[in-house]
C-alpha cells in the first residue's frame, strides 16, 4: 500500500492526549478482564466474552451507520484487486492475545506491573515498524529523540519488574504481556491502514473484533476440550465492560496512529496505561501484596519516556521523501 501524508489539521497534543485517556482505559480493561478470569477460574473464557460483547457492540452500530457497510465493502474490494494483503485483517489475533494475557495473568501480575511488561515489546515494535514504514503514515526516521526515548522506556521497564525477577511470580507470566506489546505495536498500524483504505474507524475496530472472537473462541473450546467448563459467570455488571472499552481503544488508535506514528502512539498509550494502572494498584489493589517501590519508579521514568520521545519530533517539518 503506499505511504500517505499524515493529517496537518490535527495537533499532536491533542492526538497524543487522547492516545493518554485510551491508554487509561486499556488498564482498565486489564483490571476488568483480569478479574473476570479470576472469577471464573478460566482466562480464556473471559477473553473470549471480552472480545465477543465488544463484537456484539459492533454489530449494532454497524447496523445502524451506512459509512461502516461501505467501509466493509471497500475492504473486501481491496482484498479481492490485492491492493490489501490479508494479513492486514488479521490485526484482531494479536488484540485476542492481549486480552488473552489480561485473563491470564493481570490479576497476578498487578495491572501496573503487567502493563510495565506489555511497554517493552511496545516500544521495540513501535520502532521497528515506523521504520520500515507498516504504518499509515509511511517510513518515520529513526531521530535520537525517539530513539532516547525508546531506550528510556525499556529502562524502566527493567526497573519496575526488577522486584519481581527470582521470587514467586514465574517468568512466562512475565513475557506473555511482553509479547503481548509486541502484537500490540503491530496491530495499531495494520488497523490504521484498514482504517485509511474503508475510510471508516467503525469498519477497522468491527473487522479487529471479528478476527479476534473467531481466534478467542477456537482456543476458549480447545481449552474446554482438556480442563472442562469455567466457573458460573458472576453477576456483577461491570466485570463485562472490558469489550465496549476495547471498541473505543481501537477505534481511537486507528485515527491517531497516521497522527502520531507508531511508536508515539504506542509510549503515548503506555503512559495513560502506566499512569492509571499504579492508581489502580494502589487505590483499589486486587491481592495483599503492596506495590514495590521498583514498579512506581519504572511506572514515572516511563512516562518521562513520552515526553522525551516527543522532543522535536512534533515541531519538525517532514518532507514527502521523509514519509
Amino acid at each position: 500500500m503506499t505511504a500517505r501524508t499524515p493529517s496537518r489539521t490535527f495537533p499532536l497534543w491533542l492526538a497524543l492526549l487522547l492516545a493518554l485517556v485510551c491508554g487509561a482505559g486499556v488498564a482498565l480493561q486489564s483490571r476488568i478482564n483480569g478479574e473476570l478470569g479470576k472469577r471464573l477460574g478460566d482466562g480464556f473464557a473471559a477473553a473470549a466474552i471480552s472480545f465477543g460483547s465488544g463484537l456484539v457492540i459492533l454489530l449494532i452500530a454497524l447496523a445502524v451507520a451506512p459509512a461502516g457497510r461501505r467501509g466493509l465493502r471497500r475492504v473486501r474490494d481491496a482484498l479481492r484487486g490485492g491492493e490489501l494483503r490479508w494479513w492486514y485483517v488479521c490485526g484482531g489475533a494479536a488484540g485476542a492475545f492481549l486480552v488473552l494475557s489480561q485473563g491470564l495473568v493481570a490479576a497476578v501480575l498487578g495491572v501496573a506491573l503487567f502493563t510495565v511488561s506489555v511497554v517493552a515489546g511496545q516500544t521495540v515494535s513501535g520502532l521497528v515498524l515506523d521504520r520500515i514504514g507498516l504504518g499509515p503514515g509511511g517510513r518515520r526516521p529513526l531521530t535520537p529523540s525517539r530513539v532516547v526515548g525508546a531506550g528510556i522506556a525499556l529502562v524502566a521497564v527493567l526497573w519496575a519488574v526488577s522486584a519481581q525477577l527470582g521470587g514467586s511470580i514465574s517468568v512466562w507470566a512475565m513475557v506473555l504481556p511482553l509479547l503481548a506489546g509486541l502484537g500490540m505495536g503491530w496491530q495499531q498500524a495494520v488497523n490504521g491502514q484498514v482504517r485509511v483504505l474503508a475510510e471508516s474507524a467503525l469498519t477497522a475496530t468491527f473487522i479487529n473484533f471479528l478476527v479476534g472472537t473467531v481466534v478467542l473462541v477456537v482456543l476458549m473450546l480447545v481449552h474446554f476440550a482438556f480442563a472442562g467448563l469455567p466457573r458460573p459467570l458472576p453477576s456483577e455488571l461491570w466485570l463485562y465492560l472490558g469489550g465496549a472499552i476495547g471498541c473505543v481503544f481501537i477505534a481511537a488508535n486507528a485515527l491517531l496512529v497516521r497522527i502520531t506514528g507508531v511508536l508515539l502512539l504506542g509510549l503515548a498509550t503506555v503512559a495513560g496505561q502506566l499512569i492509571t494502572a499504579l492508581l489502580l494498584d494502589l487505590l483499589l489493589p486486587s491481592s495483599q501484596a503492596g506495590v514495590p517501590f521498583s514498579t512506581i519508579g519504572g511506572t514515572l521514568l516511563a512516562v518521562v519516556a513520552v515526553g522525551v520521545a516527543s522532543i522535536r519530533w512534533g515541531r519538525r517539518r517532514r518532507t514527502a521523501g521523509e514519509l
